[in-house]
């Protein structure tokens, strides 16, 4: 999928956890030969061309698909797995395949677990008793700095944005790249949605801020073009910060959000 995943496993790594990461691993490869737009010989690649049917893609790009189709009605078409006519549905995949990672985790009896892919995470549970995970969200204008730190426990934090491959997010409108935010982050209760949404908000530009505060379960933080920050009223996480110093445990590489015990 173009991206590098972590696994951060607080739990007792039993020979059951071993197994469930192992499986976890080959279910990321088997989503990136289906779903890879990188690869020319990817299940979607294939659909995208027409060199094959739907109906012969199989039960996972249907259901992939259905969720892209639900997405972009809840966001009256900001979210769009075919922007720029192209099938594309890596702004909702990635998030659907991390949850499924998060799963199988969590049925093997791994319950305090952060599965980052790319800087979309899914968290379960705390990283000690009585501490929530600390994710560090990267400052898009100023490399090495964070912007803010998200706070919490059994949630999922989706980050788009300039911060790591510039203006990539097209407004499906347009069919060009969405130029009204540097960066948006959405928290909510699972990866799928929060991840395909964060995508939607951050194409909407400035009307991602009433759009986002609509949304049940959701909160957003974003920057604008200016540098300003904005955030929902239930924004999980202290005030909004950056700093560089070298000594401060929050401070991360900026490419991608961090997660910190």
């Amino acid at each position: 999928m173009g991206t590098a995943f972590s696994f951060d496993v607080r739990d007792p790594v039993t020979l059951a956890v071993r197994r469930a990461l192992a499986e976890s691993v080959a279910w990321l490869h088997h989503v990136d030969e289906v779903f890879s737009t990188y690869r020319p010989d990817s299940v979607i690649s294939r659909l995208g061309r027409g060199e094959l049917p739907r109906q012969r893609c199989g039960p996972e790009v249907a259901e992939v698909l259905r969720l892209c189709e639900a997405a972009e009605r809840a966001s009256g078409g900001w979210f769009s797995h075919t922007a720029g006519d192209r099938l594309d549905p890596s702004g909702l995949v990635k998030g659907w395949a991390v949850d499924r990672a998060s799963d199988l985790l969590h049925e093997a009896g791994a319950h305090r677990t952060c599965v980052n892919g790319g800087g979309d995470i899914r968290l379960r549970g705390e990283p000690a008793p009585g501490m929530p995970w600390r994710i560090g969200i990267a400052d898009p204008l100023r490399p090495g700095r964070l912007v803010a730190v998200v706070t919490g426990r059994d949630c999922a934090v989706a980050t788009s944005g300039t911060a790591e491959r510039g203006h990539h997010v097209l407004d499906p409108h347009t069919g060009k790249a969405a130029t009204g935010l540097l960066s948006l982050t959405l928290t909510g209760p699972d990866l799928t949605l929060t991840d395909a949404y964060a995508t939607a908000a951050f194409a909407m530009g400035d009307a991602a801020r009433a759009w986002t505060t609509s949304l049940s379960g959701h909160q957003a933080l974003a920057m604008t073009r200016a540098g300003h920050v904005w955030r929902t009223p239930g924004f999980p996480g202290p005030p909004v910060i950056s700093t560089d110093r070298e000594s401060d445990r929050t401070t991360g590489p900026a490419s991608l959000p961090r997660s910190y015990p």
